[in-house]
């Protein structure tokens, strides 16, 4: 898998998709202070990445996960990657809302899954994994089976480390916050001093800053 992070992050890191600022933070929806931020979705503007990231997803679901028999894409970040995988797969694909429709059938879960089914769920970014795993949960609730989900990047909370295993359900990611420091700092991005801060902040973002 090392191989694939560092090639995946610094396909991420060449359009952009990820910046890190330590001396200039971001501002989260949560109010966290942040050195870094990811928009994964900028990905599908960019054919050779957007397909590359595709065909990682697609390899690791073979490989990891022979016997999947559908896709399911947390809304609305991983709706258009977890189609492609499904797509390249040949296998149905669904995609799990953050709250139900407030109209018509008022669902949750778009499209036709059907109990006992073994889905693997596509998501853009882990940060805490509580959005994430409410959407495995929607799916087991329905009756479908989680064989695992996959992920493009994961800040590397120990949070998430520790909600998705009271989970039970294993992640496998193709970017990480720690692989994304190690290029970094080699292109220049960043400097050695920073390095302490940076790692800082991934094991105790919600103080970081203040």
């Amino acid at each position: 898998m090392q191989d694939i992070y560092v090639e995946v992050t610094k396909k991420l890191v060449q359009i952009n998709t990820i910046k890190i600022q330590p001396s200039n933070p971001f501002t989260w929806a949560s109010g966290w202070k942040a050195p870094i931020y990811c928009d994964n979705r900028k990905i599908l503007s960019y054919p050779e990445a957007r397909t590359f990231i595709r065909d990682q997803f697609v390899k690791l679901i073979k490989e990891q996960y022979p016997d999947a028999e559908v896709i399911a894409g947390v809304a609305t970040g991983a709706i258009a990657h977890g189609m492609l995988v499904a797509q390249e797969l040949g296998l149905p694909f669904i995609y799990v809302r953050a709250t139900p429709k407030s109209h018509g059938l008022e669902n949750l879960i778009e499209g036709d899954l059907k109990v006992g089914q073994k889905v693997v769920v596509i998501e853009d970014l882990v940060s805490t994994g509580i959005s994430s795993l409410k959407a495995a949960e929607a799916i087991s609730n329905f009756g479908g089976e989680i064989l695992g989900m996959m992920a493009i990047f994961t800040y590397n909370f120990p949070l998430a480390k520790e909600n998705f295993e009271k989970a039970g359900i294993e992640l496998t990611t193709l970017s990480r916050y720690k692989t994304l420091l190690e290029v970094a700092l080699e292109s220049g991005e960043i400097k050695q001093s920073q390095i302490e801060s940076l790692n800082e902040w991934r094991r105790n973002p919600s103080e970081w800053g203040k």
